[in-house]
């Protein structure tokens, strides 16, 4: 990633390096206070006091420094409102550039501000982990607990950043309005909606937003699609992916999203009933399910590597497949076949695009939108849920045309046949496929990058930055489990060039986390695939009552979401939620055994319920923490992070499938328990893993 501006000059660069945190010292400290506890247990209080002195002091130093920055920046950009309010009378379109790039270069500046921010609050963290882990006390909850509150701490005056948002809003308002000098003076002010703004300004924007920490509904959203950012794009990066950028082809991209679930979701209420009719056991639905599942996890892999090459060549394929597969699944009636019926889902499995979807937006999206087109796919994906049952519900009847029968069992093939003829019209016709020399120079690391510790830090820039980085990392040996997610400064540019190096890069918490999301979809593939079995022999359910179901439960997706994204996660630690909705997942499991008392609709309602909607609220929390902490290394390439996930779901799907196919030979009578049981044993298991690496989840 090429640097902003200028690099800081060698004089700038020693005055900064006195206001680092001291890491040396309170490693130090640290060390100390071990050999006064085990000496004496008296020692206990004063180690407490004595070390929130000098971490106070520590803090307090970075404030100050952090104020008089601020200071120096706001003294510049009064001067240059001034020569701005003199050169706008003469209208110099020369002069008024120069003025535009000092405003740019006082970004930049600000933005190197918060990198020194960020990377003192990196070594605040290690710090603080160091000495609950050493000392054995719980010193980071009851330090962050008493400073985060407090009028007047120094911890809290780092994250309200209100000089920051007022410096940012002074170089926002003179850009646009040096930008409209021609004559169509705009406010930000009368119009915060305007689609204007300028790369530097996104780039503080994020790097604020890491700080604070801070979720909004639709960064929610966004980090549920799990598209890995680059860190701080670059503005020539965030130029390029302008340049790519097609509004008409994103909607096509989303568009895609949307009918690929909608076509995994339709067949689930007739899944049984299309296996009965060709001679197998209700109880095949599952293998019918899972044969797309099975197929999805080679087909991720072969288009996420097609996506380094092109974006369209893959989507045209992936329509055309699955033309192919829903003809065949529809025809396997008339063929009386139900090995036709299988090949037909595992065609429509071979024609997953998704990885393709997630790639698109992460490379030809421009970074102010490319939030919103992240929501916009886990959206789509949502919505296509609940409209596959829906759909179901609606093609109940049974007629012959030209010998060909159309019943509710293969009227979902035939239209999702007909809606991806009409897609692949509209692509072949619409769809713009970005230069390709674009995407592969978006591809290529460039050789004068360099960043360190998840991407924070950046060559040249945050040059002073690196001796305190090193100093941090000497502690690697001693405390793997914290800080097992640094990378080589040369290396973390380079994107993974197999399964096995990707494997690597995973630390013990992403490992728990890719676990527990193997858990989850595990448990709601069970509890959708199945339902048309289950209900049928308990309550004896029609197809239209459990289209209805479904349906109803795939709309909780987005409200769900907007009540952890909006609120949950303002007021818990995400951490905390995650815990809490995996105990509610085991908790409707556990309700949907049937034991000894008669099995009841509102029984299998609330427990479903529970499961579903924990679930849906366990896998958003569980992917915005993995897109935080997983390496930078897996934000592109083939084998990226986005894959990792969609394989570890794909996998538990296929698993799931199999269990309702295997269980069949019980009898239909004991299907639900012993489906059941391994649902239940993994969540145990990861309730387990969740709470031994709970402290590296941030």
């Amino acid at each position: 990633m090429v640097a902003f501006g200028k690099k800081l000059k060698e004089t700038q660069i020693q005055e900064w390096q006195g206001y680092y945190i001291n890491y040396k010292l309170m490693k130090k400290k640290v060390k100390n206070y071990v050999q006064q506890i085990e000496v004496s247990e008296q020692s206990r209080e004063y180690v407490l006091k004595d070390f929130s002195r000098i971490l106070d002091k520590q803090i307090e130093k970075i404030v100050l420094f952090l104020l008089e920055q601020q200071g120096e920046l706001a003294s510049r950009l009064f001067t240059l409102g001034q020569e701005h309010d003199v050169l706008v009378q003469q209208q110099d379109g020369s002069k008024l550039s120069e003025l535009q790039q000092s405003y740019r270069d006082v970004g930049r500046e600000l933005l190197q501000l918060l990198f020194f921010v960020e990377m003192n609050a990196i070594g605040v963290r290690k710090i603080l982990k160091k000495f609950d882990k050493r000392c054995g006390y719980k010193f980071t909850n009851y330090y962050v607990k008493t400073r985060a509150n407090h009028p007047y701490s120094q911890l809290r005056q780092i994250f309200k950043h209100v000089g920051v948002s007022a410096v940012v809003g002074t170089i926002s308002r003179n850009l646009a309005d040096l930008q409209d000098n021609k004559g169509n003076f705009t406010s930000i002010y009368d119009h915060p909606g305007l689609p204007f703004q300028d790369p530097i300004i996104s780039s503080i924007n994020q790097a604020v937003d890491r700080l604070t920490n801070s979720t909004d509904f639709l960064h929610y959203l966004g980090k549920h699609a799990l598209i890995l950012p680059e860190e701080l794009p670059t503005p020539s990066a965030d130029h390029a992916a302008n340049e790519r950028y097609h509004l008409m082809s994103l909607l096509l991209n989303l568009a895609n999203a949307f009918l690929y679930m909608v076509n995994t979701y339709i067949i689930v209420p007739t899944a049984d009933d299309y296996s009965m009719s060709l001679g197998a056991a209700a109880t095949l639905c599952g293998a019918v399910i899972g044969s797309m599942a099975v197929a999805q996890v080679f087909s991720s892999v072969y288009f996420s590597a097609w996506s380094n090459k092109s974006y369209m060549k893959p989507l045209l394929f992936s329509s055309i497949v699955l033309l192919v597969g829903n003809t065949l699944y529809a025809l396997a009636y008339d063929f009386n076949s139900i090995y036709l019926l299988l090949v037909g889902r595992l065609f429509c499995g071979l024609g997953s695009a998704r990885a393709v979807n997630r790639r698109y937006i992460t490379d030809c999206v421009p970074l102010h939108l490319r939030m919103k087109a992240s929501a916009g796919f886990v959206s789509a994906s949502a919505l296509g849920m609940a409209c596959g049952p829906a759909v179901a519900c609606l093609l109940q009847t049974n007629f012959k045309f030209l010998n060909i029968t159309f019943n509710q069992d293969t009227l979902p093939g035939w239209i999702m046949a007909l809606a991806w003829f009409i897609y692949l019209l509209c692509l072949w016709t619409t769809f713009r496929e970005p230069p390709m020399e674009e995407i592969e120079d978006a591809l290529l690391p460039k050789s004068n990058t360099g960043k360190i510790e998840n991407g924070l830090v950046q060559k040249g820039i945050t040059e002073p930055l690196l001796l305190s980085a090193e100093e941090m990392k000497q502690d690697e040996d001693e405390d793997q489990d914290c800080d097992n997610s640094e990378e080589s400064a040369e290396e973390i540019q380079k994107p993974v060039t197999s399964i096995v190096s990707a494997y690597k890069l995973l630390t013990p918490s992403v490992k728990v986390q890719l676990f527990i999301y193997f858990m989850l979809k595990y448990a709601m593939e069970i509890l959708l695939a199945e339902s048309s079995v289950v209900t049928t022999y308990y309550f004896i359910w029609s197809t239209s009552n459990v289209a209805v179901f479904l349906a109803c439960l795939g709309l909780t997706v987005l409200p769900v979401n907007i009540l952890v994204g909006s609120y949950l996660s303002n007021i818990f630690e995400e951490r905390q939620v995650l815990l809490a909705s995996e105990i509610l997942v085991c908790l409707g499991i556990v309700l949907s055994f049937h034991v000894v008392i008669p099995y009841s609709v509102p029984q299998y309602v609330c427990s479903a319920l529970i499961t579903f909607v924990a679930a849906e609220v366990l896998e958003g929390v569980n992917l915005n923490l993995l897109s935080r902490v997983m390496s930078s290394r897996l934000s592109k390439g083939t084998y990226n992070g986005g894959l990792l996930s969609t394989e570890a779901g794909t996998l538990a799907r296929v698993f799931a499938d199999s269990t309702i196919t295997l269980a069949g030979y019980w009898g239909m009578s004991r299907l639900l328990n012993v489906t059941l049981l391994p649902s239940l044993f993994i969540c145990i298991f990861s309730i387990i893993a969740t709470c031994f690496t709970y402290n590296s989840m941030y």
